[in-house]
């Protein structure tokens, strides 16, 4: 029986939702990176969202957004609005990418921040993302089978996790850039939270000098409180599809994967990451 595969935009062999206007594609390749833009990159359902959010916070003295506002207004998606609408931005601007290094537009005195995720409890979380994003992707009723083995073949939006990957971790000691691992996140939200305020350095860091707001910043951010606050940064999704923001934890996928699956990934993980020391930065 033939698989089901969720539904794209193919831009010359690069694959894109169906909700994101094609132009918006193709004027995101064309935008000037400034020297005071900050980009948060990761590859989908890496800690995105969870970062981005953080990002508002450290910029707004821990106060979180108010029931009128959407996140993505600030801190928008430049391949869904184009460049055009980020440049009408007032700077520095923040803005949010799921491109590889070598698509991404660059500046030298630009900063960018990438999140890297475990590609097991990616690939589950990237499952339920796709499959109730309906308009999007047409997926509803696909199954994680059916999702594994596009992801694993690298034919999913934003393309193969591992090219992702690779590409920005090439320049993890680039010093405009700084890498981080959502299980990281997980494990001391508040080293990151400073970690990335030195980065950033300016009002970023300022912020954080001040032990009440660094304490809003862990609070708001918390999962507990994006939970609550869905409509902050998520289209409506059907109701009984998986919530935008859902678990949230490491280790999810032992609850999806079989174990031919898993050695596959496993193996799929060594090939393309041999000679380098990604490994470490994950356990399975």
């Amino acid at each position: 029986m033939s698989k089901k595969k969720p539904s794209y935009y193919n831009h010359n062999g690069f694959l894109m939702p169906m909700g994101f206007p094609i132009e918006g594609f193709t004027s995101a390749l064309n935008y000037q990176a400034q020297p005071s833009d900050i980009f948060l990159v990761t590859y989908p359902k890496c800690g995105t969202t969870w970062t981005q959010y953080i990002l508002w916070l450290m910029q707004h003295q821990g106060e979180p957004l108010s029931a009128s506002e959407k996140l993505e207004t600030y801190i928008p998606h430049l391949e869904e609005v184009g460049k055009e609408t980020i440049e009408n931005l007032p700077q520095p601007r923040v803005i949010k990418t799921h491109f590889p290094y070598e698509l991404t537009p660059y500046h030298p005195e630009a900063k960018y921040i990438y999140v890297a995720r475990n590609p097991f409890d990616c690939v589950v979380s990237f499952y339920h993302h796709t499959r109730g994003f309906i308009k999007h992707y047409n997926f509803a009723d696909g199954t994680f089978d059916d999702f594994f083995e596009c992801f694993i073949s690298g034919e999913v939006d934003f393309g193969d996790y591992f090219d992702h990957l690779l590409s920005w971790y090439e320049h993890k000691n680039d010093e405009n850039i700084l890498f981080l691992t959502y299980e990281a996140m997980k494990n001391n939200i508040k080293m990151i939270i400073i970690k990335i305020a030195n980065f950033l350095g300016g009002d970023y860091l300022n912020c954080i000098k001040n032990e009440h707001t660094l304490n809003k910043i862990i609070i708001n951010s918390s999962l507990e409180n994006m939970k609550k606050e869905q409509q902050r940064w998520s289209s409506n999704r059907p109701e009984n599809m998986p919530s935008f923001v859902r678990k949230g934890e490491v280790g999810d996928w032992k609850n999806y994967f079989s174990s031919e699956q898993q050695q596959r990934l496993i193996d799929k993980f060594m090939i393309r990451t041999a000679g380098t020391d990604l490994k470490p930065l994950w356990f399975f």
